[in-house]
């Protein structure tokens, strides 16, 4: 069989980061076997949705590597199908007209309030006998659900389901407007898309229910279904588009890599053996759904940062120094292509101990800068012994023809011996003057990043 899985998501808001790992699920498990991803945007709330928040979403898949297959569903443009689809269930009377006015509706939904119950439509309407039908309230279109019974779900991820089909209500599938609701057109579009599998979070449960009764009633196929568990802060609440870190672009401008934030959503909430690093290819192979676990899990941005550095230790200098570039340029300040040579070439040193794209940056500003302020802290440090130190090095360094690690060690040992200190005696008041700070990389690295000629003119 051919798996055919899909993401979904509205272009209401940012691409929230548990929308990217139900994304990256449905991915891995159409490409494992090697069957179809499609990216659906649903964007039938016309108030909310907006063009920005689509190209968002697409952008950010993209950033992490998910491409989908063809082009992107517009739901929208299948709104008069839906349409047909639920009078297509009136007709067979599995749906019916509703003209509860929206006075009703509260009133029922405050009673059930005072109760302690959830709300549940009473269902007035469904079966109406001499019920007069009001002239000035036009019928929202509500699906005739199963009232006595049990209704079983055998999910991927949760193992079976079994509900009281009592507690689904009879859900609106067409509003007053005409306009068609989630519950039917995800039916007619998972349809026509010959959607085999589902993977979504398990806050959707109820709506398999829902949607399960659309699928029987009008004899379609029905998907699989894989409900995962939710992705909560780090406090333990279910995480929202309120907090910190909550969307890929706030994981984007802290710098972190696509590869290291896509390694780190595979393993929230999935596991293979013990093995905690992921090629893409590895992440393809391995995937399957009896990896993912039934209880949710906690956002942690200190491992994230952790598998950042990891990757940013490990990868191709060339490539993080591209990566490096596009940062830099978008929320920092762009290299100056005369800069790029000395980046390059200190690449191995400005990336170390760095978790983020921004800490690389903040390692090479020395080098970034033409203009060397140091803090009226540091410049404390630079005493009268210190200036000598300065001078005598500057003496030495203009004379050297090869200048490389060796001879600078052998100019550091003169300048210890000479003025009676040690190495941090010399290394620090050079560093302060050259890079601006007594914080950076090790001085012999600092000086052989920079051209001898803008040593000299820092120094001096």
């Amino acid at each position: 069989m051919a798996f055919i899985c899909r993401f979904a998501p509205s272009p209401t808001g940012p691409l929230h980061i548990g929308g990217v790992r139900t994304a990256l699920f449905n991915w891995l498990l159409a490409k494992k076997n090697k069957g179809k991803f499609y990216l659906r945007i649903e964007d039938t709330d016309k108030e909310r949705s907006k063009e920005e928040f689509k190209k968002q979403i697409i952008e950010s898949l993209d950033w992490i590597g998910i491409k989908h297959d063809d082009k992107e569903y517009i739901q929208s443009k299948n709104i008069n199908k839906h349409k047909e689809i639920a009078h297509e269930l009136l007709k067979k009377d599995f749906a019916y007209k509703c003209y509860c006015s929206e006075e009703e509706i509260k009133e029922q939904k405050e009673k059930c309030k005072k109760q302690g119950i959830p709300y549940v439509y009473n269902r007035k309407w469904r079966d109406p006998k001499d019920l007069p039908i009001p002239k000035n309230i036009q019928p929202v279109i509500r699906f005739k659900s199963k009232i006595s019974g049990n209704s079983i779900v055998k999910d991927l991820v949760q193992g079976e389901i079994n509900i009281a089909n009592s507690i689904i209500e009879d859900f609106v599938i067409l509003r007053q407007d005409g306009s068609p609701t989630y519950q039917l057109s995800a039916v007619v579009d998972d349809h026509l898309m010959k959607i085999t599998h589902v993977i979504r979070g398990d806050d959707h449960k109820i709506n398999t229910f829902k949607q399960k009764q659309i699928y029987e009633a009008l004899k379609w196929d029905i998907p699989q279904f894989a409900h995962i568990p939710l992705i909560h802060s780090e406090k333990g609440s279910k995480l929202s588009k309120r907090d910190m870190a909550s969307t890929i672009g706030d994981y984007i401008k802290k710098g972190i890599i696509s590869d290291a934030l896509r390694n780190y959503l595979l393993r929230l909430g999935w596991a293979h053996k013990d093995k905690e690093i992921f090629t893409l290819k590895e992440s393809i192979e391995l995937f399957d759904l009896k990896g993912v676990g039934k209880s949710p899990s906690k956002l942690d941005l200190t491992r994230i940062l952790s598998l950042n550095e990891y990757y940013i230790k490990h990868m191709d200098e060339k490539k993080l120094f591209e990566l490096f570039k596009v940062f830099s340029k978008k929320f920092r300040k762009k290299v100056e292509s005369s800069k790029e040579k000395s980046i390059l070439k200190s690449m191995s040193f400005l990336k170390n101990k760095a978790k983020t794209l921004d800490d690389i940056y903040c390692n090479s500003e020395y080098i970034l800068q033409d203009d060397i302020k140091i803090s009226p802290e540091d410049s404390k440090l630079l005493d009268s012994t210190s200036k000598n130190i300065i001078k005598d090095f500057l003496f030495q360094f203009e004379k050297m023809s090869n200048v490389n690690k060796e001879n600078l060690e052998k100019t550091f040992k003169g300048l210890i011996d000479k003025h009676k200190t040690n190495f941090k005696g010399v290394g620090q008041p050079l560093r302060i003057v050259l890079t601006g700070s007594k914080f950076g990389p090790g001085i012999y690295d600092i000086i052989l990043s920079l051209s001898k000629d803008e040593v000299i003119k820092r120094l001096s």
